[in-house]
């Protein structure tokens, strides 16, 4: 199989740790197979359907090492990948993503054992695509593996099929780990082997979309009462210090993912829903924004101002001139009729909010010091 020619950008694109997993497994059937040890292999990416993958990808090999074997399974190798994120801020960028392989002549049955080992973390809650005990390696990539390996053992042994076992194994994930989502998720232990497309673009929001939606799950699955949405670190630090009592896996990062995050909280039935952020956010929301990132909507300083009339002339003037919503925010600060204009933007973005989750949505309004500007509906 040939791969097809995929767009470049300007953001370089990196690979998944599921690719990462995949092409070390794949070097060392190669090894198996054919006593050589490859520099490059090609792994098919996701969706895999009955054509075969969307494309192929060819990943660097950066060790095989054989290893020795049991007397039932003497064929035993591992080899070692390191991941590439490309242009993306990903903590997993240049670990070392190892798989050793075994492979099981006498066993004809041609199945495919795949299971984690140090750095791979193990599922401890509810809610994710696997079940609590076993190894982080999602179904995508274990699909990724099996289609290679399988497609692979037929080209090159073409003879009855054999059994193998995958292990993998990220000698750095345990130290990784905590830099990711992975403990509130309730995946300790080490990283997670994952990836629905094989591939890393640059500040991929489908990525982000789906940490949001994996939240969401496993706290409908612990059956918490509240989801407590914060658009970043800060704010989400802000928003517990109101909610002490509430529990890690209630409060979710949405960033600027607004709709989307109030929409999969609505589809799993949450009827209490709070949304943390700061005044940048906070007016896009009001502007009945679903989606707040820069590249998406820039904020409309002309309406603002509009929406600030009772702050007088001069105040909406100079509104019109900022460049920042933080300006907008101290200058509205500044005047007496300020925090009420405030109040009104806040009650404005909750009511947007509850249009996306069709129901209530209380909004609390940061400052960056730290202090609750206002929230909607409700007092602090």
């Amino acid at each position: 199989m040939k791969a097809k020619v995929r767009e470049t950008s300007s953001l370089r694109e990196g690979f998944t740790t599921g690719s990462a997993a995949c092409a070390a497994a794949l070097a060392a059937l190669e090894y198996l197979l054919t006593g050589q040890k490859p520099q490059n292999v090609s792994v098919p990416l996701p969706p895999i359907g009955q054509n075969g993958p969307r494309a192929w990808l060819a990943i660097r090999i950066a060790s095989v090492n054989p290893k020795p074997g049991k007397p039932e399974a003497p064929s035993c190798t591992t080899a070692c990948v390191i991941k590439d994120a490309g242009d993306d801020p990903d903590v997993t960028h240049q670990a070392e993503i190892w798989a050793t392989l075994t492979l099981y002549p006498r066993r004809k049955n041609g199945s495919i054992r795949i299971r984690g080992a140090k750095g791979v973390g193990r599922v401890t809650l509810p809610g994710l695509p696997l079940p609590v005990g076993a190894w982080a390696i999602n179904p995508v990539p274990r699909q990724q593996i099996r289609f290679a390996l399988k497609w692979r053992w037929q080209e090159l042994a073409k003879t009855d099929p054999c059994a193998m076992t995958v292990v993998i194994s990220v000698p750095d994930g345990e130290r990784l780990a905590p830099k990711t989502f992975n403990p509130r998720l309730g995946i300790l232990g080490g990283l997670s082997i994952l990836g629905t497309q094989g591939t890393v673009k640059a500040f991929s929001h489908a990525a982000f979309a789906a940490t949001i939606a994996e939240s969401v799950s496993v706290a409908r699955a612990l059956h918490l009462p509240a989801l407590y949405f914060a658009t970043g670190r800060r704010s989400e630090e802000l928003l517990r210090q109101h909610f002490p009592k509430a529990p890690l896996q209630a409060f979710i990062q949405a960033a600027d993912f607004v709709a989307y995050a109030l929409l999969k909280a609505r589809c799993a039935g949450f009827e209490t829903i709070v949304w943390g952020c700061f005044f940048g956010k906070l007016v896009k929301m009001a502007q009945s924004h679903g989606q707040t990132h820069a590249r998406r909507h820039l904020l409309d300083f002309a309406s603002l101002a509009h929406s600030c009339a009772e702050a007088g002339p001069a105040v909406c003037q100079a509104i019109t001139k900022a460049t920042t919503a933080r300006e907008v925010l101290e200058l509205l600060l500044a005047t007496p009729k300020g925090p009420k204009l405030i109040a009104q933007l806040t009650q404005k973005a909750s009511e947007v909010a509850s249009h996306f989750a069709r129901r209530p949505v209380q909004v609390f309004l940061f400052h960056l010091d730290g202090r609750l500007l206002a929230v909607f509906p409700g007092t602090a």
